[in-house]
């Protein structure tokens, strides 16, 4: 065999037969290599979009499971405390947002006859020097909204709180829930919409017949020292239009036509802490000595009225 392996390398290419003449291996010497080409570039400057291609999986290592479930509590709290994983509470805790507070912060007591008074007759003068004592604590108040709410100005608030009072009134006709808890707070939402199911609403803003100016300002942790809540009175004097209609079409309160000129001591509150809160309407002030408003004309069903059959038969059996 060895013999046989020599002679192929001499010969090559060509084909040996045996003695019987049949040929028994074919053989080539020159064999061709191919090499593949390559397809990849090395540019170095792709390496780390490279890198980034391929993915590292962290396989679980069950036998490192399978150790863990015959471990003991403590054992298992200090492999827990290597890992830097806090250990599992025995409750659980719902978290819950605060979103408005539950009534007003020293509430602003309007002076008597504010807004009939001229400043220059003595009450208003009085009125005026009153003002100016109680604005100290105001201004701590707006410093610190401030603190949360660099470009904070009163004037523009002013202005931009007058905006959120006819948008809250606007929903409110329309029945827009969604309209009506952005601008009006949890607490005041069932205040606003109290004994209003079955009416139809027609209220109208007309005009301003004073600037709106804000008169008083408070602001007031909850729970923790840094849950703060910060609340604006504001003072608007406009003139409007309101009519309340039952669900029979009557009129129950107020005109359609005739407008009237409201003087209004609202709050506005807002969750100083909270990122995304807001300026929303949380209450409004009433004074003493404010005139009582008019009632409602209710429809009621009158029990002791008959029925027409009875009238009918009631009246057939008179003698004429």
């Amino acid at each position: 065999m060895l013999a046989i392996c020599k002679n192929i390398i001499r010969a090559g290419p060509r084909l040996y037969e045996d003695r019987i003449g049949k040929v028994f291996l074919p053989f080539a010497l020159n064999v061709q290599v191919r090499y593949k080409r390559r397809t990849k570039h090395f540019d170095q400057r792709y390496r780390v979009h490279r890198r980034k291609k391929y993915l590292k999986v962290e396989l679980p290592d069950y036998e490192e499971r399978r150790r863990e479930d015959e471990l003991t509590a403590e054992q298992i709290r200090l492999k827990m405390k290597e890992k830097g994983i806090a250990p599992p509470r025995p409750w659980i805790e719902r978290p819950i947002n605060i979103s408005c507070s539950g009534d007003v912060f020293e509430a602003y007591v309007p002076p008597e006859g504010d807004g009939k008074i001229s400043l220059v007759t003595m009450p208003g003068a009085k009125q005026r020097l009153e003002k100016f004592e109680k604005k100290g604590k105001s201004m701590l108040a707006v410093r610190k909204i401030r603190k949360y709410d660099e470009d904070f100005e009163l004037r523009p608030f002013a202005e931009k709180a007058q905006e959120i009072y006819i948008e809250a009134h606007k929903a409110l006709t329309r029945r827009d829930e969604d309209k009506l808890h952005e601008t009006v707070t949890e607490k005041c939402y069932p205040d606003m919409t109290f004994n209003m199911e079955r009416t139809t609403i027609r209220w109208t803003f007309l005009e301003s017949l004073e600037m709106p100016r804000v008169v008083y300002a408070r602001c007031a942790d909850m729970i923790t020292s840094g849950n703060l809540y910060a609340q604006l009175t504001v003072r608007l004097h406009t003139r409007q239009t309101l009519a309340i209609y039952d669900r029979f079409g009557r009129l129950m309160y107020g005109n359609p036509v005739v407008a009237k000129d409201v003087l209004e001591y609202v709050v506005f509150e807002k969750h100083l802490s909270n990122q995304y809160g807001t300026w929303r309407i949380h209450g409004k002030i009433v004074p003493k000595w404010m005139s009582p408003k008019d009632t409602f004309h209710k429809t009621f069903v009158h029990k002791d009225v008959p029925s027409t059959e009875q009238e009918v038969h009631r009246t057939s059996s008179e003698p004429v």
